[in-house]
């Protein structure tokens, strides 16, 4: 099976965005929780830590995620392309 690497760029960078979206609204609203949940996730406690949210930074880390993200889906599907390119 082959696949569309620019289909699956533009899924996963989609994804990515309405993930980082909800990501975002979520500090928001409770950037506590957010906060403790994060140090979960990372084994550590950045409880000291503070958020700093703006417009732009939003934005920006928006836009870099996505695109880093859609960028590796890109390059997951071509090397997969490539390994099976003799496949029947």
């Amino acid at each position: 099976m082959k696949l569309n690497a620019n289909r699956l760029f533009v899924a996963v960078a989609l994804s990515v965005a309405l993930v980082w979206l909800v990501c975002a609204l979520l500090v928001g609203v409770a950037p506590g929780g957010m906060r403790t949940m994060s140090g979960h996730m990372m084994h550590n406690g950045s409880y000291a830590m503070g958020w700093s949210m703006n417009p732009a930074g939003i934005l920006v880390g928006l836009f870099v995620w996505s695109l880093s993200a859609g960028a590796l889906a890109w390059l997951v599907a071509t090397i997969y392309n490539f390994l099976g390119r003799n496949d029947a």
